[in-house]
């Protein structure tokens, strides 16, 4: 896979109905915190809020993963408990709806945790 840029770039490489689902958690993630700055981190999607990661996803074959952040992936650890984990990642199945409304919740800890420090 080519390397992106952009997050721009990074969707529009992807398959169309993985595109929706990538652009559905940029414009949630913007909604959400206005503020966020967005680039490509680690070759995915990256969000920071006063310079500090807020989250991060990439597309994959059968899912979407999701990284929280430390604090956001533990503080949510039994609304996540259903999903696939990794080490402070969640695999999103993309046969599944995503489940905007908890990573509204979670965007909404990490910038309440940043705006602690």
């Amino acid at each position: 896979m080519p390397k992106h840029t952009t997050v721009d770039s990074y969707i529009a490489a992807q398959d169309p109905m993985v595109q929706d689902r990538l652009q559905t958690l940029c414009q949630l993630v913007h909604t959400t915190c206005p503020d966020a700055v967005e680039s490509i981190a680690y070759g995915m999607p990256a969000y920071k809020y006063k310079k500090k990661p807020l989250i991060y996803f990439a597309a994959f074959a059968h899912h979407i993963g999701l990284y929280a952040t430390p604090s956001g992936h533990t503080a949510f650890v039994d609304q996540l408990s259903s999903y696939k984990q990794g080490k402070w990642s969640v695999q999103l199945p993309l046969d599944q709806p995503l489940p905007l409304d908890l990573i509204r919740q979670i965007i909404i800890f990490n910038m309440t945790e940043q705006q602690k420090i």
